[in-house]
């Protein structure tokens, strides 16, 4: 079990996802219980900590809030040796196939995860694993099991099914019942459902509107698996909360979005991350509908960037995951800007935003004073550009530090 140590960072640039800039030389302590106790001038923040705080001497590189990933499956269960791999395993073998990527995940920069549909509740053994320091692991916001109707989207990767108001209103709250943070609902058809296209629906209103309705009730917000603008409109007016994926999304519905508050999780990778299907082994059928699917997901980001949808960063690819010489996560981030969001916009994408669709701003997403020591260093300065996450050479979580490349943490 790790155990947080009070130190104060020092000789360093800070981007503390409030501010758009680096700050230069900047001092944070971290104290034993893991928050951050102080931000400020380093002498300022030297002087306040006392002399017991051990120091540790970043030598001028940049430090960043740990990132949110708001599209993750620890359980990826696609077509091919992934999927296979998941459901020959026991439940025993499932929850360390998870924490393994759930490790991978938090050394990759990923403090903080999403989980929009898993297998077998093993999501929840997993989160107590990690919250208890037995496990390592990103911090994990779940929604337990996606919900489809009969034979929806996601039902061969462990999507629960049912059909009508009733049917879906019983698994939300059998959802909730079991310590979901979130729901996840499949309302379209998608890339990884052989007998489905993506824009086939396959949620009536009635059935949007139980999900929507119950989740609400209980204080649950509700994201929506949605590939065709029809499906994305419909469940917008029915109150969703974030739409994943939004393949065909249109100029009409991503300003009614922009106007109703409702989130958007593109996951561009995914329509163009033809090296991981192929190392993954999936069907043909599955790599050419995604790969497909990639001209027109790229006009639907730049509608949401262009209409003013507010945006988190999730790559639905493992976190972890290597791309063109980095990870899945930094490589989504690198597209959203490459279609036109500024770099300011895709740090907070990634950093404060997605905190604050969690309700869980207050202690997450931000260098400030009470939250969590969540912490990335980098080499290079985020704020110039976010491939700057390229260099990423320590990882910090409540204090702890998780990755340490160049033993600064231990000089």
């Amino acid at each position: 079990m790790h155990t947080a140590t009070e130190q104060v960072l020092v000789n360093l640039a800070l981007y503390d996802g409030v501010r758009d800039e680096s700050q230069p030389d900047r001092g944070i302590w971290v104290g034993a219980d893991g928050r951050i106790a102080a931000v400020g001038q380093v002498d300022d923040v030297l002087a306040e900590a006392g002399p017991a705080a051990r120091v540790v001497d970043l030598g001028g590189d940049h430090v960043m809030p740990g990132l949110t990933n708001m599209h993750v499956h620890l359980s990826l269960g696609l077509p091919g040796h992934l999927g296979d791999e998941v459901h020959r395993s026991n439940l025993a073998e499932l929850v360390l196939l998870m924490a393994d990527s759930a490790r991978r995940t938090l050394h990759s920069g990923v403090t903080t995860a999403r989980l929009v549909g898993e297998s077998r509740y093993a999501d929840f053994a997993l989160r107590r694993g990690i919250e208890r320091g037995a496990v390592d692991g990103p911090r994990i916001f779940t929604a337990g099991h996606a919900l489809c109707c009969t034979g929806g989207h996601g039902w061969e990767a462990d999507a629960l099914e049912a059909d009508g108001a009733d049917g879906f209103r019983r698994l939300t709250r059998e959802q909730i019942r079991a310590g979901a943070d979130l729901i996840k609902v499949c309302i379209s058809g998608g890339i990884a459902g052989q007998f489905e296209s993506i824009d086939t629906p396959q949620l009536l209103d009635d059935e949007m509107a139980a999900v929507i309705r119950v989740a609400h009730d209980w204080g649950r917000k509700v994201t929506a698996h949605a590939g065709p603008a029809e499906s994305v409109r419909r469940a917008v007016e029915l109150g969703l909360d974030c739409v994943e994926h939004g393949y065909e999304l249109t100029d009409e519905v991503t300003r009614l979005m922009a106007d109703r508050g409702v989130w958007y999780v593109p996951t561009i990778v995914v329509s163009r991350c033809e090296q991981f299907f192929r190392d993954s082994g999936v069907p043909g059928w599955l790599m050419d509908r995604a790969l497909a699917a990639g001209p027109r997901h790229w006009e639907s980001l730049q509608h949401a960037i262009r209409n003013g949808v507010p945006i988190a960063l999730g790559s639905d690819m493992p976190p972890h995951a290597g791309y063109d010489e980095t990870t899945a996560t930094v490589r989504e981030l690198e597209f959203m800007v490459d279609a036109g969001m500024s770099v300011a916009d895709a740090l907070k994408a990634a950093t404060i935003r997605p905190a604050q669709w969690l309700g869980a701003d207050d202690r997450l997403g931000s260098v400030e004073v009470g939250k969590h020591a969540d912490l990335l260093v980098l080499r290079d300065d985020p704020t110039r550009s976010v491939s700057a996450l390229r260099t990423l050479h320590l990882v910090m979580k409540g204090g702890v530090v998780y990755r340490d490349d160049h033993r600064r943490a231990a000089r």
